[in-house]
């Protein structure tokens, strides 16, 4: 398979996702100030989890535009990669029926764990299909961001336990680090 056929499905994929998370949505009951402060917390939850999702988009496309090969185990990863970020949504309904509670934060950061460990999964899973020499394996280097970012999402999964707040406020951190597109591949 070509890397391209892989991109349409991705492409596909984070589309659907995009549509399902801004269907999530509600709109304020009534046309007043404090109605659609009562939204406000579902809406930011939606914008970071569209955040995240674009960063994935980006960096996958990136990725892949240095891809040369596809194989069985780079289908397998991005598919598990896919499987985290169908589940934003989900999220984003648990966050808007319970609110900001310790649950539903600590499970966004398993969300976040999950994709973050399939995307690693997939750049080894490329560089296993054409070489540790490749261009691929150049481009990657250390990955010092990857593993701070996990590192991240892990510590905000204990802490949501303490406090939520504390725990979204490292998640929209991490996606800062991430809002910059990865100039990894440029520069190789």
């Amino acid at each position: 398979m070509r890397p391209e056929r892989l991109n349409a499905l991705t492409d596909g994929v984070v589309a659907i996702v995009l549509t399902i998370m801004v269907l999530e949505l509600k709109v304020p009951e009534e046309p007043t100030f404090e109605a659609v402060l009562a939204v406000l917390p579902l809406l930011a939850a939606y914008l970071l989890a569209f955040v995240y999702v674009a960063i994935y988009w980006n960096n996958h496309h990136h990725l892949m535009q240095a891809a040369q090969k596809v194989t069985g185990a780079v289908l397998w990863a991005n598919n598990a990669l896919l499987f985290w970020l169908t589940l934003f949504p989900l999220m984003i309904r648990w966050i808007d029926e319970v609110g900001m509670m310790s649950w539903p934060v600590a499970s966004f950061g398993l969300v976040l764990v999950g994709a973050a460990t399939s995307y690693q999964v997939l750049e080894r899973a490329l560089i296993a299909a054409e070489s540790e020499e490749s261009r691929m394996r150049k481009a990657l280097g250390r990955r010092t961001k990857e593993w701070l970012s996990t590192a991240g999402y892990l510590s905000a999964i204990i802490l949501a336990f303490v406090s939520p707040a504390v725990s979204v406020a490292i998640y929209v951190a991490v996606a800062f680090l991430w809002l910059v597109p990865d100039r990894r591949f440029a520069r190789a």
